[in-house]
C-alpha cells in the first residue's frame, strides 16, 4: 500500500516538473531595444518607423522600444546610450551619425544598428574599409550616388559656373559628401566652393553668403539642414536660387530635385538586420553594412514652378 502511494506522489511531481519544463521552454524572451534618434525630421522619423515596424512584424509584443530623441545634441546622445548600456537593453538602434559615435563609445559588447549613416567609415574612424566594421557594429547606409547627384545637377544646370556646397560642419558625414561631390562636379567644369555651418544658430548667415556667390546650391544629407529647411527656403527662393539635395526631406522643404532613397525602406532593413541578431543568433561583427536597393530622381513642383525649372519626363514629383 505504502509502496503504490509513493509511486503516485512520485508520478504526480514528475508529471509537473513536465509540465513546468514544458511552460518555460514555450515562453517567449522579451526584447528591450533602446533608439537614439539624433533629430526629429522626416528622414529620421522614417527610418525610426521602418525599424519599429519590421520587428514589431517578426516579434509582435516580445519586443519593447526605449525611444529618445537628443533634439540635435550630441552630448545629449551620449546621455541616452549611457543609460542604454547601462540598463543592458539588447540592442540599441543608432539614427544618425552622432547616436552611432556615442553609443560605440558607450559599449563594446551590445550590439549596435546604423542606419541614416552615411559612411561608416568615416563616423567610425576605420582607415581600412572592408564593408563590415569588425566590430559590434552594424546598420544601413542612407548614401545615394554621388556621382549621379553630381550628374543630376549638370544635367539641370549645364550652364552655370558656380555650385556652393552647404553643410554642417558637426556632421562628419556631410563633409564626406560634399569632399566627394565637390571633386565630382569640378570634373564636369564647375568651380565650387564649401560654405559650412556649426548648427543652425548661424545656418542664416551662411546660406546668405552662399547664395550671393553661387549659381546653384548643393546640401548633402545633412541632418541641421534637414531641420532647417523653413529658413533656407526663406532666403533661397525670393534669390531664385536653385539647390539640389542629398534626400527627399530637404528637397521638399527647400529643395528642386533630388536622387532619393527611402529612409522607411533603409530602417525597415536596419529591423530585418536586428531579428537576425537576436533570434537567429547572427554574429554583428560578419554582418555588411546595407544600403537602399534603389534611388529615384525626385522634384519639388512647387518650387520647380517658382524658379521656371523644366525637369525632364523621369523625374518623379515629391508626393507623388
Amino acid at each position: 500500500m505504502k509502496l503504490k502511494k509513493i509511486g503516485a506522489i512520485a508520478l504526480s511531481a514528475a508529471m509537473i516538473m513536465s509540465l513546468a519544463g514544458c511552460g518555460s521552454s514555450s515562453k517567449e524572451k522579451k526584447y528591450n531595444i533602446g533608439i537614439c534618434q539624433l533629430v526629429q525630421h522626416e528622414a529620421l522619423d522614417a527610418a525610426t518607423k521602418g525599424f519599429k515596424d519590421a520587428l514589431k512584424e517578426k516579434l509582435g509584443d516580445n519586443v519593447k522600444f526605449d525611444e529618445q530623441n537628443a533634439q540635435g545634441d550630441s552630448a545629449t546622445c551620449a546621455t541616452i546610450v549611457n543609460a542604454f548600456a547601462s540598463s543592458n537593453v539588447d540592442l540599441i538602434l543608432a539614427n544618425a551619425t552622432a547616436p552611432l559615435q556615442s553609443a560605440a563609445a558607450a559599449t563594446s559588447t551590445i550590439p549596435i544598428l546604423g542606419t541614416s549613416v552615411t559612411d561608416y567609415a568615416t563616423a567610425l574612424d576605420i582607415s581600412d574599409w572592408k564593408g563590415k566594421t569588425g566590430v559590434n557594429v552594424s546598420g544601413t547606409s542612407d548614401l545615394a550616388p554621388l556621382d549621379e547627384q553630381a550628374a543630376m545637377l549638370y544635367e539641370l544646370f549645364p550652364d552655370a559656373e558656380k555650385v556652393g556646397l552647404v553643410y554642417c560642419s558637426a556632421e562628419p558625414n556631410s563633409q564626406y559628401q560634399v569632399e566627394v561631390v565637390t571633386e565630382e562636379l569640378e570634373n564636369l567644369g564647375y568651380k565650387c566652393t564649401s560654405y559650412s555651418f556649426v548648427d543652425s544658430n548661424d545656418i542664416a548667415s551662411v546660406v546668405n553668403s552662399a547664395v550671393e556667390n553661387s549659381d546653384v546650391l548643393y546640401i548633402p544629407t545633412d541632418n541641421t539642414a534637414a531641420s532647417s529647411t523653413g529658413v533656407i527656403d526663406n532666403i533661397c527662393k525670393p534669390a531664385k536660387m536653385p539647390i539640389i539635395t542629398g534626400e527627399e526631406g530637404i528637397c521638399e522643404g527647400c529643395g528642386v530635385a533630388t536622387l532619393s532613397i527611402s529612409y522607411y525602406d533603409i530602417g525597415y532593413k536596419t529591423g530585418e538586420m536586428a531579428y537576425e541578431i537576436l533570434k537567429e543568433g547572427k554574429d554583428i561583427k560578419d554582418m555588411e553594412i546595407e544600403y537602399a536597393p534603389e534611388v529615384t530622381k525626385k522634384y519639388n513642383p512647387e518650387n520647380c514652378e517658382a524658379l521656371g525649372i523644366t525637369v525632364p519626363a523621369d523625374y518623379v514629383a515629391i508626393g507623388e
